[in-house]
């Protein structure tokens, strides 16, 4: 491993699923106030999110009040289908109504516990009504549908998390970027997707902006699908054939015909492989899946494949972001929680926990240096985005604190022992800068 440079082509990576974004968003805060150089962004699952945003130097809206996580947006993603907290609050209030209705048998009052019993058989017939419509409606939902197999029950219960809020609130995080002065309405993912593609191909090599590259999973295709957006002479030999496979099938070139398809492949890593419905793409009829509907998700292994493409297109520097802290030493067992989603989240942290390490012993053959930033303990899951208990210290953690800590390991881990220590000139806040909603780290951690 050769010593950093800024000389040299450099990526930044981000990786993760959910409430890791949080992380991405102290790291990149820290990266940009410090003026470290940024030739490519990269982005896997929630990743991709932080990577397009901070290509088009509009990474402010990550950690901004009234943005993707400033504010009190993240206490809404991924919960449970409006149809399945509807039914949940009308079966508690069938079971409510229905002890009521014994109570007062007990005492001796059958008028009211037979009217009691009543509204409960009502509560109860409720709750089938709300899922009977919930998945006829969420079945028609969407803008691409293909025919699927099984009871229209499944729509709901085969993926009963939803991943719409997060999709729509970095979708609307674009395009107040891209949309320009004329105030609009944000318009449907392709629309979307190819402004973004075209404000970026614009202004590519700008102040603020940089190369883009995104990478999520292809169910239908079985295999992982890469989004770029690089400079002349690299999207060149990226886009050359190779012998072994046809690039058009799993390459979407952002500055040519698969500009349309830039949020969708950031939606797509937004959507985990379980629990949720797949981002739905229409590809292009003159395309190579000519004109096909296929499901795109995230998978925590792609960071791999990201990696080598990366390598593939000239970067010899690559600093990865993960908010997964390192494998634990024995005897250091936490409870396990039983909800649903917390199991998922386990799953994915350990997967991706597992994809990274092998990841990084690969690059380390692919690149000259490879840096990597992640927390040393995190209590923080993937679908924790109202906070989680944390063992270690006793107390409760949140996404605010999460962020604040990853501004420091930015610091401590990579700006100051790595670029610091290269020669780079690091910009610093000024004294006008009173609204640092950090103080004192910087001081303290220089």
């Amino acid at each position: 491993m050769q010593p950093y440079s800024p000389e040299r082509r450099t990526a930044l990576v981000f990786c993760g699923t959910g409430a890791h974004g949080v992380y991405h968003a102290g790291v990149l805060r820290a990266l940009q106030e410090a003026g470290v150089k940024i030739d490519v962004m990269a982005g896997q699952g929630v990743g991709a999110s932080a990577a397009a945003l901070g290509a088009i130097d509009g990474a402010a809206r990550l950690w901004d009040a009234d943005g993707v996580w400033g504010g009190a947006q993240p206490s809404t993603f991924y919960r449970w289908r409006w149809p399945l907290r509807a039914a949940a609050w009308l079966a508690a209030s069938a079971c409510g109504l229905v002890l009521v209705s014994l109570l007062l048998s007990w005492a001796g009052i059958p008028a009211y516990s037979v009217v009691f019993l009543m509204l409960a058989t009502a509560a109860v017939a409720g709750v089938l009504v709300m899922l009977g419509a919930g998945a006829a409606i969420e079945g028609r939902g969407g803008p691409a549908r293909r025919r699927a197999a099984g009871g229209a029950w499944w729509r709901l219960l085969g993926a009963p998390i939803d991943a719409g809020t997060i999709r729509g609130c970095v979708g609307a995080a674009i395009w107040q970027l891209v949309r320009g002065a004329e105030p609009m309405d944000r318009p449907d993912a392709r629309t979307l997707g190819r402004r973004y593609a075209d404000v970026l191909a614009e202004n590519l090599g700008q102040p603020g902006f940089s190369e883009l590259m995104l990478v999520a999973s292809d169910l239908d295709a079985r295999r992982d699908l890469v989004a770029a957006m690089l400079r002349e002479p690299f999207r060149r030999e990226m886009m050359a054939s190779r012998p072994d496979r046809d690039r058009r099938s799993d390459l979407l070139d952002l500055a040519g015909a698969g500009r349309e398809h830039a949020f969708d492949v950031v939606a797509a890593g937004l959507v985990p492989p379980l629990g949720c419905d797949a981002q739905m793409t229409t590809f292009a009829p003159d395309g190579y899946w000519r004109g096909e509907t296929h499901r795109l998700c995230d998978r925590p292994g792609a960071v791999s494949r990201l990696l080598e493409e990366l390598a593939a297109a000239g970067v010899t520097q690559a600093v990865i972001v993960s908010a997964v802290a390192a494998t634990p030493a024995p005897h250091r067992l936490t409870i396990p929680r039983l909800e649903v989603r917390h199991r998922l989240g386990e799953f994915l942290a350990a997967a991706e926990s597992a994809a990274l390490r092998d990841a990084m012993e690969m690059a380390r053959l692919q690149f000259d240096s490879v840096y990597l930033i992640a927390p040393g303990h995190n209590p923080i899951g993937p679908f924790d985005f109202t906070g989680a208990y944390d063992e270690a210290s006793d107390r409760r953690q949140d996404l605010r604190e999460q962020m604040e800590r990853a501004y420091e390991d930015a610091y401590r881990q990579f700006i100051e022992p790595v670029v610091g220590a290269s020669g780079e000139h690091l910009a610093r806040a000024t004294p006008a800068a009173a609204a640092d909603p950090y103080p004192g780290i910087l001081e303290d951690g220089a």
